[in-house]
């Protein structure tokens, strides 16, 4: 089992917002511009993929010169800079395909040596059901071999296939009917999404960004490349929007950026679908110290489970016990992926709500289905494949993290084995009454609290059979070592401790001296025993 830690803060902020009141020559020329760009990008990314491993700074110099040429500095710059971005971005998709592949074969070749109809046990699967079913995975294997031999080949020499603007979209236009789109929908999205309008910051020049450039009060304006200067409507080759730009989330941050001539990157992309045009500022933040791990489980915390339609939560104490009923946090993920954002976003902000005004830390899994949604690994289980592949992992976590440092929140990230299971199994049935319906995925929230606290996922130990008091060691396996009572006798609480008990009774029940026993001044000394033994 790893560890539990504490997740570290993001390292970037980005914020969008609309652009209003653009004219038809404003979209023109954003158009005109971004096209230009983009066939640039194109090329560019074309002689870098050639390039391959054998790339160097000289060859990078080479082809910044070329662009510069036919734009300016630093607009190659930024092409040039997000060129390697891409490249990198797909080799390590490739990389994750070599080891999915692997992973594929791996478990196709255990599979296959197993007799047919042989069941699985919890450390390995078993054989096939039929004999159909083993030679429809043997045909499968020599595929995923001849898939894993051609993308080694690739990576040995640094060959990697990348789409500006798409590998969906491309293939989209062979499927126009299927995705209810005509031809020239496509080919307008497509256009758009290849376009270039990206500007990275430099700090210290006049509002952190020479190329697009976004005054304090709102003006937006580019440089235009070299071929377009002829249409600039402002000095020093210079385009301005008509415009006017302000930002609801963060502006405050924006503009004091703004006003210190701190770097600020810009992007600019159309949305064809709604026919609008955003602006999306974006720039990095200084590292924040995060909270050491037994700080943040000093006053308790709440265990977070990750489900496709909800957020399961629980809160618990600094000893792993269970506070107040569950909360559940719905969102429904069918619809676009705006939407889908928003119910993300509605659900976290009920949460991190809660969190903050009790002053809780949130514990989640350090979930990754990369590798948990093939087939290979789950079989006909295509339902379930589907139902996790459906789960916004990564996007849900980085949103958590993003919006808790923001609140001062600290997240703390645990292994995610076995919580589910173990908590349904520990605390499924105890944490169920008549009056409080409780799921697995609550138990499992248990769980995960539990183990970012340092705890034993299952409950306290029962105590012995042969002694019920704590005289064979105490009995809770979750009591602070510093909790009151933890290895005394339990403290005599005085008064009557059944309904037939009067007032009084059971007062002096520990003072021997006030009761008629042998040997104590209570005693009356005419009828007192002698030492000589009785049988004298």
């Amino acid at each position: 089992m790893a560890a539990p830690f504490v997740v570290p803060s993001p390292s970037g902020v980005a914020i969008r917002t609309r652009l209003k009141g653009l004219t038809t020559a404003d979209e023109k020329i954003l158009r005109l511009v971004g096209d230009l760009l983009g066939s640039l990008a194109s090329r560019d990314l074309k002689a870098r993929c050639a390039a391959g491993l054998e790339h160097d700074s000289e060859r990078w110099a080479v082809r910044k010169r070329t662009l510069t040429q036919e734009s300016s500095s630093r607009w190659a710059g930024a092409i040039t800079k997000a060129t390697h971005d891409q490249w990198a971005l797909a080799r390590r998709g490739q990389l994750a395909h070599v080891q999915s592949l692997e992973a594929g074969i791996e478990t196709i070749t255990h599979r296959l040596s197993r007799p047919v109809g042989e069941s699985g046990t919890k450390q390995a699967p078993g054989g096939y059901r039929s004999t159909r079913e083993w030679h429809a995975k043997r045909r499968r294997l020599c595929v995923l071999e001849d898939r894993l031999q051609a993308v080694r080949a690739d990576r040995e020499v640094g060959v990697v296939r990348v789409v500006r603007g798409g590998k969906r979209l491309l293939n989209t236009r062979h499927h126009l009917q299927e995705a209810q789109v005509t031809e020239e929908q496509w080919r307008t999205r497509w256009r758009a999404v290849r376009r270039f309008l990206a500007a990275d910051g430099e700090s210290g020049k006049r509002f952190g960004n020479e190329t697009i450039r976004v005054t304090p009060g709102g003006e937006v304006s580019l440089k235009l490349p070299a071929p377009l200067a002829h249409l600039a409507n402002a000095p020093h080759g210079r385009y301005v929007l008509a415009a006017k730009v302000s930002f609801a989330h963060r502006g405050e941050q924006w503009a004091d950026r703004v006003a210190a001539n701190r770097a600020v990157a810009y992007r600019i992309h159309e949305d064809t679908v709604r026919g609008r045009w955003y602006l999306t500022a974006s720039w990095t933040i200084p590292p924040v110290r995060t909270v050491p791990l037994e700080a943040a489980r000093a006053g308790g915390l709440i265990g977070l489970d990750t489900n496709a339609d909800h957020l399961a939560a629980w809160r618990l104490d600094a000893h792993g016990n269970p506070c107040g009923d569950p909360r559940r946090f719905f969102y429904d993920l069918d619809g676009p992926a705006s939407c889908r954002d928003a119910q993300v976003r509605h659900a976290l902000i009920r949460l991190l709500h809660w969190a903050a005004r009790h002053g809780l830390t949130i514990a989640i899994e350090d979930l990754d289905f990369d590798t948990e949604k093939t087939r290979e690994k789950h079989g006909r289980r295509k339902r379930f494949r589907k139902l996790i592949s459906g789960m916004p992992v990564s996007k849900l976590r980085a949103r958590l993290v993003s919006m808790a440092a923001e609140l001062g929140i600290t997240i703390v990230a645990v292994d995610p084995a076995y919580t589910s299971k173990w908590g349904a199994q520990h605390w499924h049935k105890p944490l169920t009454s008549t009056k409080r319906g409780t799921t697995r995925h609550d138990a499992a929230s248990v769980a995960i609290g539990r183990r970012a606290l340092g705890h034993r996922i299952r409950r306290r130990t029962a105590p012995p059979h042969t002694h019920q008091s704590d005289g064979c060691g105490h009995r809770t396996a979750q009591a602070g070592r510093g909790a009151r009572g933890r290895e005394e006798r339990r403290p005599r609480i005085p008064g009557p401790r059944t309904r037939s008990d009067g007032a009084g009774c059971g007062v002096k029940a520990a003072d021997q001296c006030a009761q008629h026993r042998s040997g104590h001044t209570a005693e009356h000394g005419f009828w007192q025993q002698g030492s000589l033994p009785l049988s004298l």
